[in-house]
C-alpha cells in the first residue's frame, strides 16, 4: 500500500530512558511502515538539553507555536541525584514546565478505557478528564536555603519604584523558603480553555483550589473563574444542561471517588499534576492516559502523562528483558496525527490514527498485553508481552484492520 502523505512536520519532541527506547519501537513498527511521515525533531532527551545549556527546549516549543502540532516523548526533569548521574552544568528547570510556559496552554488528561481493566474506584463508570493549569506555581518557582536566624520577606517592587512588603517568617535557625507566581492573563486563558472544552464535550466543570487557606492567591483563581464564567459562558452552559461549580481541593477529592465520572476536573499546575495520576492509576495505569496541552491560539502538544520508566530502563541497560506500556505514547502519536491531518485536511491520517488506537486496544481485548495490565485484568487466560513483542502485536492487529 501507498504511504500516507503529510503536507505540515510534527515537531517530534524526543525523550529519555526506557520512553525513549519505546518511542523508536513505536516509529519503526507502527507509524513508518505508513505514513510518510513529516517531522522537525527535536533531542530534548537531558544529555543534550545539557548540552545546548537548555535552548533545545525553548527551540521545540517555539518551533511547536510555528507549526501548530507536536508530539513529545516522556522527559526527566532532573534532581540532585541525576545532577551526579548525568553531570549536569546546573538543575535544569522542568522541560514540560518551559514549554507550557511558552505555549500558555491548559493540559486535558483522560484516562484510556479499555475492556477488561477495571477502575479500582468500582462507581466510576465513565472517564474523568483532568485539567491542569499549564503555567506557574512551583514549576516556575524561586528558592532559598536560610542558613541561620533573620527575617524572610515577600517584596514586590512596582515600575515607579514603589515597594510593598509582607513577612514570611523570623527565622530562629535554618529553614528553607520558596516563592510561586501566576499573571492574570494565564489564570484567564486557563479558565477559558477549561470551559471551552467542557461545552466541546458537554460534560460538567469542577475547578477547586485551596482559597480559605490561600486567600490572595488560590482566590484570585477563583474570583478569574467565576467571573469569566458569568460574563462569558453561563448562558451556553444552561442551554447544554452542564454545570460549572468551584469547590475546595480537599472537597472536590472526596466528591470524586463517590462520583460515577463523566467530568472535566480543573486543578491548578501542581493539583493537576498529582490527581491525574491519582485518576490513572485508579482507572487501570499511569500508561494509560492520555495528555494534550491546548494553548489559546489554537496550538497542540501531545504526550504521555507518565514519566520516563527509570526503573525500566536501568533493567534494558543490563540486557534484560522489560514489559512497559507503550500504550499513552503511542496515543501521543495518534492524537498529534489526528489533528494535523484534521488542520491540514487529510481524512487518511484521522482515519490510521482512529485505526492504530483501536488495534492498541484490540490488542489489549484479546488478551495480549504488558505485565502492568495482566496484573489488574478481568480477562481470563492473557499473554503477558515484552515491550517489543506488545508493539509488534498491535502491528499485527493494524495490519489486518487495514488490509
Amino acid at each position: 500500500m501507498d504511504k500516507i502523505k503529510m503536507i505540515t512536520p510534527l515537531v517530534e519532541m524526543d525523550g529519555d530512558e526506557m520512553t525513549r527506547i519505546l518511542w523508536k519501537m513505536i516509529k519503526d513498527e507502527l507509524l513508518l511502515p505508513f505514513i510518510d511521515l513529516k517531522t522537525e525533531y527535536y533531542d530534548l532527551g537531558l544529555e543534550y538539553r545539557n548540552e545546548t545549556n537548555d535552548q533545545v527546549t525553548v527551540d521545540s516549543a517555539n518551533a511547536t507555536l510555528k507549526y501548530g502540532v507536536a508530539v513529545k516523548c516522556a522527559t526527566i526533569t532532573p534532581n540532585a541525584a541525576r545532577m551526579s548521574e548525568y553531570d549536569l552544568k546546573e538543575m535544569w528547570k522542568s522541560p514540560n514546565g518551559t514549554i507550557r510556559a511558552i505555549l500558555d496552554g491548559t493540559v486535558f488528561r483522560t484516562p484510556i478505557v479499555v475492556k477488561g481493566i477495571e477502575p479500582c474506584v468500582k462507581n466510576w463508570e465513565k472517564p474523568i478528564t483532568l485539567a491542569r493549569h499549564a503555567y506557574g506555581d512551583v514549576y516556575k518557582n524561586a528558592e532559598i536555603k536560610i542558613p541561620g536566624a533573620g527575617k524572610a520577606e515577600l517584596l514586590f517592587t512596582a515600575e515607579d519604584g514603589t515597594e510593598v512588603r509582607e513577612l514570611i517568617h523570623n527565622f530562629k535557625g535554618a529553614g528553607i523558603i520558596q516563592g510561586m507566581h501566576n499573571t492574570e492573563d494565564s489564570i484567564s486563558s486557563f479558565a477559558k480553555a477549561c470551559f471551552n472544552y467542557a461545552i466541546d464535550t458537554k460534560q460538567d466543570l469542577w475547578f477547586a483550589t485551596k482559597d480559605t487557606i490561600s486567600k490572595k492567591y488560590d482566590h484570585t483563581f477563583k474570583d478569574i473563574f467565576q467571573d469569566i464564567y458569568d460574563a462569558d459562558y453561563k448562558e451556553k452552559f444552561e442551554e447544554l444542561g452542564i454545570e460549572y461549580f468551584y469547590t475546595l481541593i480537599d472537597d472536590a477529592v472526596a466528591r470524586v471517588m463517590k462520583a460515577k465520572g463523566g467530568f472535566i476536573w480543573a486543578c491548578k499546575n501542581y493539583d493537576g499534576d498529582v490527581m491525574s495520576d491519582m485518576v490513572s492509576s485508579a482507572f487501570g495505569s499511569l500508561a494509560m492516559m492520555t495528555s494534550v496541552l491546548v494553548s489559546p491560539t489554537g496550538v497542540y502538544e501531545y504526550e504521555a502523562a507518565h514519566g520516563t520508566v527509570q526503573r525500566h530502563y536501568y533493567k534494558h541497560l543490563k540486557g534484560e528483558e522489560t514489559s512497559t506500556n507503550s500504550v499513552a505514547t503511542i496515543f501521543a502519536w495518534t492524537g498529534a496525527l489526528r489533528k494535523r491531518g484534521e488542520l491540514d485536511n487529510i481524512p487518511e491520517l484521522m482515519d490510521f490514527a482512529d485505526k492504530l488506537e483501536a488495534a492498541t486496544l484490540g490488542t489489549i481485548e484479546a488478551g495480549k498485553m504488558t505485565k502492568d495490565l495482566a496484573l489488574i485484568t478481568s480477562l481470563n487466560d492473557v499473554k503477558v508481552l515484552n515491550s517489543e513483542d506488545f508493539i509488534k502485536e498491535i502491528r499485527k492487529t493494524l495490519e489486518t484492520s487495514i488490509s
